[in-house]
């Protein structure tokens, strides 16, 4: 690259790491919200967080970012270069169809969403919560018309969690998970086998906390770089120098949290093993939802749910909870079937797949119209009848229990199950090259695990498109028969169907 173009290019990564900085700003301040914040902070926060948006955007949006991506593209520029221009050409030209007083608009309202959400969430009060969705949907509506105004607006929003995997093929993968996963949940409903339940009891805050922070021990989680705390909904926040964890107790359900711990885990062994002198431009970022919901799925379900896992934690789990499960009836426990269970992020591996079809099918009929904001506990209480025979009989414990809609989150949803999918692919892929991936995972030896994401996945940061990186690293298209395979195989051997 020519002197002149070097210089312009080093200006251009100046810009994207201002831009990346603010957002990394706004997302500490969004996880304080969540974690630490005093109940009445809302209305300071609310106006930092709307103001690093609008800042973010005026610097994406700006002309010397323009003209950047304009000489840019002209430039002969390597492969990581150009993979930088991309990413960026991308969100510029999708921010600046979008007016600053609108981004600035949206952020406000969804910081003010979030206590408005926890509070009818405790009130089981929907309708309390209704005004504020109806506010968001406008929003987002609005928001979809600017960038695209003759795409379809649902599609819009999809391609902001998950640019490179079109609608059709997550509606594709969706469909086979529904044809395949809803006979196999009736036969399983339908077995005589009763797994396993050697955890019923109760078990303090306290105590659960204890567990899990030598389970993520155990894992590797590296303390320098991250810390874990409680949130009304569990997640992962941070960067490649600093990823924290939550989770939530149940008095009646360790394993909840042990799930939800080992879930945050995966994602914030992804950020952390992004390339840290990457940090703060697109290759030093990771590749979309659906990628690190693979990288979560993966350490919840491939190891944190095998057998072999459960031989290695099952004497740290009676040490802390005064039991004496044994590995096989640990591994059974972690892998019943709840088909009456109300709440996604307690679901089990399988009729989790019906919770996030029955959000999308929603989120997707509010953003077109089809459905309005009043009828949405009708309708999420029916489709839950139709796809796992049970009700709920508050809004609470149904259409109020996901934080998303209330962060204006609207198709987010898909990408837990297409991360779901490529987990399966990923892990079948690991086995491929690592041998008896389990071996190691019953040693506790995870290093040849991470090692592998981190070769195969973490380093690339968004290098590739989503479809890229899937085949450089498993060798072949996405695909939902590695998912599917693993699903029947494993639980028709549990069940004994």
């Amino acid at each position: 690259m020519a002197t002149e173009q070097q210089s312009r290019y080093g200006d251009f990564l100046d810009r994207v790491r201002r831009i990346s900085n603010l957002r990394s700003a706004g997302m500490l301040l969004s996880w304080d919200q969540q974690v630490m914040m005093p109940e009445g902070g809302t209305p300071a926060r609310s106006k930092q967080l709307s103001t690093l948006s609008a800042l973010s955007h005026e610097l994406l949006t700006a002309d010397e970012m323009a003209a950047d991506l304009d000489a840019l593209e002209a430039a002969d520029l390597d492969a990581d270069q150009r993979a930088v221009v991309r990413e960026l050409r991308r969100e510029h030209d999708r921010a600046a169809s979008v007016p600053a007083d609108l981004v600035e608009e949206i952020s406000e309202v969804t910081s003010e969403a979030l206590p408005v959400w926890q509070e009818s969430k405790e009130a089981d009060d929907f309708d309390a919560f209704a005004p504020t969705l109806e506010r968001l949907i406008e929003l987002k509506r609005e928001y979809a018309a600017h960038v695209d105004p003759a795409a379809d607006p649902y599609e819009v929003l999809f391609a902001d969690y998950e640019p490179y995997l079109d609608l059709d093929t997550a509606e594709r993968v969706l469909e086979r998970l529904r044809e395949r996963l809803v006979p196999l949940i009736e036969e399983i409903q339908a077995s005589d086998v009763e797994l396993a339940a050697p955890f019923e009891g109760r078990y303090d805050d306290e105590t659960q906390m204890v567990l899990v922070r030598d389970v993520l021990d155990t894992l590797g989680y590296p303390w320098e770089r991250g810390r874990l705390d409680t949130a009304p909904h569990p997640f992962m926040s941070g960067t490649q120098f600093d990823a924290r964890v939550t989770t939530r107790f149940k008095e009646d359900d360790p394993l909840d949290a042990l799930t939800a711990v080992i879930h945050e885990f995966g994602h914030a062994t992804y950020q952390l093993g992004l390339p840290a002198e990457a940090y703060g431009t697109p290759l030093g970022q990771s590749r979309d939802l659906s990628v690190h919901e693979s990288q979560s799925r993966l350490w919840e379900n491939h190891v944190g749910r095998s057998r072999a896992f459960w031989e290695l934690i099952a004497p740290t789990v009676n040490e802390h909870l005064g039991t004496a499960a044994t590995p096989e009836e640990g591994y059974e426990a972690a892998n019943r079937i709840y088909p009456d269970n109300l709440v996604r992020v307690e679901a089990d591996e399988l009729t989790y797949h019906m919770h996030v079809i029955l959000r999308f099918e929603i989120e997707r009929d509010l953003i077109a119209g089809d459905l309005d904001v009043r009828d949405v506990p009708e309708a999420w209480n029916e489709r839950m009848d139709a796809y796992l025979g049970v009700r709920p009989e508050t809004d609470a414990a149904g259409c109020l229990q996901d934080i998303h809609w209330a962060h204006g989150s609207f198709g987010y949803f898909p990408t837990y199950s297409l991360g779901s999918v490529l987990a399966a692919q990923l892990y079948a892929a690991a086995e491929r090259d690592l041998g008896d991936v389990d071996a190691r995972v019953r040693e506790g030896d995870f290093d040849p695990l991470r090692d592998w994401l981190r070769e195969r996945v973490h380093r690339h940061g968004q290098r590739y498109t989503t479809p890229e990186l899937v085949e450089e690293a498993t060798g072949e298209a996405y695909t939902a028969d590695h998912f599917l395979d693993y699903a029947e195989t494993k639980y028709g051997e549990l069940y004994d169907l």
